[in-house]
């Protein structure tokens, strides 16, 4: 089993291995940058693995960004029957696409 890290950005939690490309909520930074996501919540190293109470410390998944990009839109409807009531609101998340690699700790 390989080595990977559970870490966590923009409020949600992602399980990453050297070399995944994944998309998370716009972080700060030009394409070709390198991002260190230092809130690493448990870590593997392929036959052991760490769980951070809530966070390791030292541990790091360092990642390059490749894109920023805005997300598909999501349609939010609200109406009520009978009652001439309709409320469309739209919207779209930027988004950063990151290629992970290397897991520190």
């Amino acid at each position: 089993m390989e080595a990977y890290a559970v870490v966590q950005t923009g409020g949600k939690q992602y399980r990453v291995q050297a070399g995944d490309v994944l998309e998370v909520e716009r972080l700060d930074g030009d394409v070709g940058a390198k991002v260190t996501l230092s809130s690493v919540m448990a870590m593997s190293n392929g036959s052991e693995l760490v769980v951070g109470a809530p966070e390791i410390d030292g541990a790091a998944v360092v990642a390059e960004i490749l894109e920023q990009f805005r997300g598909k839109k999501v349609v939010a409807f609200k109406k009520k029957k009978r009652k001439g009531y309709h409320r469309k609101v739209g919207h779209r998340q930027e988004l950063t696409k990151l290629k992970v690699e290397a897991i520190d700790g």
